[in-house]
């Protein structure tokens, strides 16, 4: 779990017509073994101590000790997604100024890349540069895995398909957007893009009855119904 958001929902999220009460974030990451045990890690979180999240998020992040947990070390992961370059999802890439995942390919969107500024740049990207795997688009990074551009969040803003499970990164912030797709994000880089790439977005996986593996709800797996979303247990 991470910190309450004190600023109110209708500011966030205009028209959203939600109680003024605090938003409580959580972070997730995702990772994905496939049939001959090579691994893909989606996003890395917050980060440590000194990460570019420090000025706001509750560092250090829990990733190392989760990947722990279940048996993984940093140098077995194959290839890392980074669906974008906001510090709660890519501040985790790097550790002790190195690589956090040393033998990894790290993907990301040449549109992100190219819009990369400040603490991101200088932090993370050039200390990954020479394991930076630059994609245009839609592409297959790993057996199985398959990312799509879905800008608006920011400019190179991808999201991750691995069978029905789509890992969808910032595309949708809160629960509130599921049912309505149009409301905006404050944060978001572009509103009006990231509202179309939202509604497009959803209404397809809504027709394949996708499950949702979302970076920042509560409850991080949902399928998808024509009417609404089911939570998934035992993913």
């Amino acid at each position: 779990m991470g910190p309450a958001i004190r600023r109110p929902l209708a500011e966030l999220f205009a028209g959203c017509g939600l109680p003024d009460e605090p938003w409580v974030l959580h972070f997730h990451c995702y990772l994905l073994r496939d049939a001959a045990g090579r691994l893909t890690l989606v996003d890395t979180g917050i980060g440590g101590d000194d990460s570019p999240a420090a000025v706001w998020a509750p560092v250090p992040g829990r990733l190392a000790g989760e990947l722990a947990a279940v048996g993984v070390t940093p140098a077995e992961i194959g290839t890392v997604v980074l669906t974008h370059l906001h510090g709660d999802h890519a501040s985790g890439a790097v550790a002790g100024g190195r690589p956090a995942f040393d033998n990894a390919r790290y993907v990301l969107q040449q549109a992100e890349l190219d819009a990369a500024a400040g603490p991101m740049l200088d932090d993370v990207v050039s200390t990954i540069k020479d394991q930076l795997h630059v994609v245009e688009g839609d592409a297959d990074v790993a057996p199985g895995v398959r990312v799509h551009l879905a800008p608006g969040h920011t400019p190179g803003h991808q999201i991750v398909r691995a069978g029905d499970v789509a890992m969808t990164g910032d595309l949708v912030l809160h629960p509130v957007q599921l049912d309505d797709p149009g409301l905006p994000y404050l944060y978001d880089d572009d509103q009006e893009a990231a509202a179309r790439t939202r509604a497009q977005t959803l209404a397809a996986l809504r027709g394949q009855g996708a499950i949702l593996a979302t970076a920042h709800f509560g409850e991080p797996f949902l399928r998808l119904t024509p009417t609404g979303a089911t939570p998934v247990s035992g993913r």
